[in-house]
């Protein structure tokens, strides 16, 4: 399941261009593993730098805000989100798959069952940079406005084409989620978009009480935390 959805705003986006500017880039094959840094060619923000920092904390609080991703993740654990950027010779990330498990600082270790991209360079000031997933049905070609997100399945094969114009800077990071399953999550969200409609008509009648009741039943048996 993919799913799109803006996430910051562009108070946000005003906050974050002047650090996506000053901020130090990196060769982005130092933070790849071995069969990822053969197809990976894109610059990477250090993800110490104080830049990368006051990034982070603004997407994750965009996060805590965003009822879609809130609904469609489920999160359990967040990666902490880095910053990437396309452009010059470094201008693409060939086809991939992400790792299974990531480990961060602390001991950190999330299970790496979704895969989100936030886009910060609007569409009109680069050609190329089209994020696109190898899914069992075809392929999925994704290039959003500044400020959305795309959320899919971390198990996808998935590349960045090059960019021939401009420069593409982006957001990404992993979501493990406390619903492992992917029909589930799905079904969930199915249910809580559906129950969102119902109760904004109906307000909290009966029916919609008693299925709230039946949405966290399943949430609580599905879920793992």
């Amino acid at each position: 399941m993919l799913i799109t959805f803006p996430l910051l705003d562009e108070r946000a986006l005003d906050r974050a261009r002047p650090l996506l500017a000053r901020a130090p880039w990196n060769d982005g094959r130092d933070t790849a593993g071995p069969q990822a840094a053969q197809a990976k060619n894109n610059s990477q923000m250090p993800r110490d730098c104080a830049e990368a920092r006051e990034l982070s904390a603004l997407v994750l609080q965009a996060l805590d805000g965003s009822a879609m991703f809130l609904s469609a993740a489920l999160p359990a654990r967040v990666y902490p989100p880095r910053f990437n950027r396309y452009t010059g010779a470094a201008n693409h990330y060939g086809p991939h798959v992400d790792s299974a498990v990531r480990f961060g600082e602390n001991g950190l270790r999330v299970r790496t069952d979704l895969s989100c991209t936030v886009f910060f360079s609007d569409p009109e000031a680069y050609e190329g940079g089209e994020l696109v997933l190898h899914a069992p049905d075809g392929e999925r070609s994704v290039k959003l406005p500044a400020g959305h997100a795309v959320l899919y399945p971390a198990t996808l094969v998935h590349e960045v084409r090059p960019v021939t114009r401009g420069a593409r800077v982006g957001c990404f990071f992993w979501v493990q989620s406390l619903v492992r399953g992917a029909e589930e999550r799905r079904l969930l969200l199915e249910f809580d978009q559906a129950l969102t409609v119902l109760r904004q008509r109906d307000g909290d009648s009966p029916a919609t009480v008693a299925l709230t009741g039946t949405y966290h039943n399943l949430l609580r048996m599905w879920s793992d935390t």
